[in-house]
């Protein structure tokens, strides 16, 4: 019988672990990064008139809140509270009731902005549609976050006259930016620990954030190290971003989004602790234990106005957020439905 000398030996079992070692990786990524459907690819077709309306009314919503109103923010209090009215005045226009939940902020009232369409079969189950209208300080903030205020105001015009299975929850957040950001002050933190002490059942979470930047130049998208070797270059997708136990939510909201929408898509449901991953209000829910997705240009790893007074609303693609907010209501109409049994927390199927 032949026998190997140990340090051949011991070089063989390095070598296997190492081997194991790369399929393990290999494996995590597979789990993480594989998604049901494939990415449009192609020519995009015309704008049919309702998408050239969608385009013209999100164009308006942003001139409004970021260009005429500004800077919205603690520092900057009145026009925080101006585009706090101007997102209740639009709710009500479409014929929603219209709620808020206040609280104290640095001596201030803030409030969150709360708008439903209550579920017809089965009214306990919540999907929550969230986007924070606050902007970080010295800056109008038209794409982080007023291009996800828009899409926001859009999608509850557009499913307004819609009968969900579930009930489908409208949710403008105060307060997502710094000095908040992931603090009890957070808005949307404040918001998601009062439904799970509530016990109020949220099956889907979906939080708009930045949704607005789109190029077609090489180069124009970048990632987090290491995540340039599984997605493109080019800056034209929109994004669906989760953490690992929002994996099944977030293989749900690209199944439906790739299934109606011709529209490049990508996603993802990886450690919530990389780069940007937790870096909106979905975080809070996955806090508090509720399965949430972040839907995302991917802001600063596309948007060169990222946090600075440049980002004005000129800058933005009007026409394929239309594309895109037209793609999200087919998600969220499916994420309604009370036949659509695989959302629940954790869930895969």
């Amino acid at each position: 019988m032949k026998t190997f000398p140990d340090s051949r030996r011991g070089w063989l079992m390095v070598s296997f672990r190492f081997a194991l070692i790369l399929v393990a990786i290999g494996l995590f990524v597979v789990f993480t990064t594989s998604m049901p459907g494939k990415s449009y690819a192609g020519a995009l077709a015309p704008l049919s008139p309702a998408e050239k309306q969608l385009s013209a009314n999100l164009r308006s919503h942003v001139e409004m809140l970021a260009g005429t109103i500004g800077e919205r923010n603690i520092i900057h209090y009145k026009s925080l509270q101006e585009g706090a009215e101007y997102l209740e005045k639009s709710l009500s226009g479409y014929g929603y009731q219209v709620s808020s939940q206040e609280y104290i902020a640095d001596g201030k009232t803030v409030r969150n902005i709360v708008a439903e369409i209550p579920g017809s079969s089965r009214r306990s189950e919540i999907v929550v549609v969230g986007a924070h209208y606050d902007t970080v300080f010295d800056c109008p903030g038209a794409d982080d976050n007023t291009s996800g205020v828009a899409a926001l105001l859009e999608l509850a015009r557009l499913l307004k006259a819609t009968h969900p299975g579930r009930t489908v929850r409208f949710v403008a957040f105060v307060n997502e930016e710094p000095p908040y950001f992931q603090t009890a002050k957070m808005g949307s933190w404040v918001y998601a620990k009062k439904v799970h002490a509530d016990h109020e059942n949220i099956v889907a979470a979906l939080s708009l954030e930045t949704v607005g930047m789109y190029s077609d130049a090489a180069d124009s998208q970048h990632y987090p190290a290491g995540f340039d070797l599984l997605y493109p270059s080019q800056g034209n997708f929109i994004a669906f971003v989760g953490n690992v136990a929002s994996r099944g939510l977030v293989r749900d909201t690209v199944r439906s989004f790739r299934r109606t929408t011709e529209f490049p898509s990508q996603g993802s449901a990886v450690p919530g602790w990389i780069t940007g991953v937790g870096w909106s209000d979905h975080w809070s829910f996955w806090q508090e234990g509720y399965p949430a997705v972040m839907v995302t240009d991917t802001a600063l790893f596309r948007n060169p106005n990222y946090h600075q007074p440049s980002d004005k609303p000129d800058t933005l693609d009007y026409d394929r957020m239309a594309r895109v907010v037209r793609g999200l209501a087919n998600v969220v109409t499916d994420l309604g439905k009370e036949s659509n049994d695989s959302l629940q927390k954790g869930s895969d199927k």
